[in-house]
């Protein structure tokens, strides 16, 4: 029997939602009779696969800690040697434990997992895996680039702008002559992160030298993006708001979820809304945040559910995706905002409403990881050349190398 590794942790922002979702997984897969490895990346990097961590309490129950972070002191290392289309880990020290990874789940969200680069990691060692590709996962991730390949692509969304921290030190004044000219409130945003974290709205309530438009709020809220990251968006708000998601999943046959409807107090869909307050409305213990299929006729919703396919066609996601909408209720207009390409708990009270329940949407994703592994088989990545035989004969026959 295969035995699947669920990843998670690491050293993201993201890190403690990480858990949450890597708990459902390995709950979900369990339940199933999958084998399963949780393997857990500290903040620290390091990494530690175990049964044990397929627990919640393991990071929840203070009396329980302490031995994860004893466990924290084990050496593995992963045997490059061994590692040829699976994973092998091995503890350091006489007689040490051998954990052998055959397929990948990556539960990581935000930097070192959910951007690309634990997906490259595999595509390396051979090893197949659920979710999105390594450009994918890039593009996705990055809010600035997946707003400029839906602007390519003539997808709809708000009118923007990006800049690096460097270009803040050298230019902060063009910049913010530049934010100026846009329709205000506008929404600052570091390019890399989910969740909500470093995001913050910015009013047109200002001073009339500034045109009525808070300046000094804008450059703090750049201040606290750059805090998390080194490249930051800033893009105009929609007024009389309706937040609408849309989950996808499939390869080439793209299955679109029922729309969901989140209702929030603050001017964004915030952190503590999402995971904290009454339980947090993305783990499904906030009901009444949450609205399901969202408050939309027919027509609006197709051409959402659509839009969102055609969103997750052009940065090229596979497996699964979610994809963020903003909607004027007055003027009946949608926007693609973001996409995120392993979403938080998988999204799998969305997924149930649609008609998806979790260990079906467990066993899909791991046919999709496996399908999509196939067809990479066939692809031939390797191409026999003349350039090493021949390089005595050119520009480089005098050289020593």
């Amino acid at each position: 029997m295969k035995n699947i590794g669920v990843f998670f942790g690491s050293g993201s922002t993201e890190h403690d939602i990480s858990i949450i979702t890597a708990q459902l997984i390995i709950a979900g897969l369990k339940g199933l009779d999958y084998q399963v490895t949780p393997v857990y990346i500290t903040k620290a990097g390091k990494w530690m696969p175990g049964e044990e961590l397929g627990n919640l309490k393991m990071f929840t129950d203070e009396t329980l800690t302490p031995s994860l972070s004893q466990r924290e002191r084990g050496r593995w290392y992963l045997d490059m040697e061994e590692s040829d289309g699976k994973m092998v880990f091995k503890k350091k020290g006489f007689r040490g434990e051998v954990v052998t990874i055959d397929l990948a789940f990556p539960a990581l969200h935000g930097t070192f997992g959910e951007d690309g680069t634990i997906q490259g990691m595999f595509e390396m060692l051979g090893v197949p895996y659920i979710g999105c590709d390594v450009p994918a996962s890039a593009v996705a991730m990055d809010k600035a680039l997946t707003k400029i390949v839906m602007k390519d692509a003539e997808i709809p969304t708000t009118k923007f702008i990006y800049f690096y921290k460097t270009d803040w030190q050298s230019g902060k004044s063009g910049i913010i002559e530049k934010v100026k000219g846009m329709s205000w409130p506008v929404f600052v945003k570091p390019v890399h992160l989910g969740s909500s974290i470093g995001i913050g709205k910015v009013s047109a309530e200002g001073g009339s030298a500034s045109g009525g438009k808070d300046l000094k709020d804008l450059e703090n809220k750049i201040e606290v993006a750059l805090h998390y990251d080194d490249k930051v968006l800033v893009e105009e708000g929609v007024e009389n708001l309706m937040d609408v998601t849309c989950c996808i999943i499939g390869n080439n046959e793209l299955r679109a979820s029922l729309l969901q409807e989140s209702v929030f107090s603050s001017d964004l869909f915030n952190f503590e809304e999402k995971y904290i307050s009454e339980g947090g409305a993305q783990t499904g213990k906030a009901a009444n945040k949450l609205i399901i299929p969202a408050r939309l006729d027919e027509a609006t919703t197709l051409a959402i559910q659509n839009t969102a396919k055609q969103v997750y066609r052009s940065l090229g996601c596979s497996g699964i995706a979610r994809v963020d909408f903003l909607y004027n209720k007055q003027t009946k207009e949608f926007f693609a905002n973001e996409v995120n390409p392993l979403p938080g708990t998988l999204y799998h009270h969305l997924w149930k409403a649609s008609g998806l329940e979790l260990d079906e949407l467990l066993k899909e994703l791991i046919r999709l990881a496996e399908d999509k592994f196939e067809q990479k088989q066939q692809i031939n990545f390797t191409f026999e050349s003349s350039v090493l035989t021949n390089l005595g004969k050119g520009k480089l026959a005098g050289n020593k190398l």
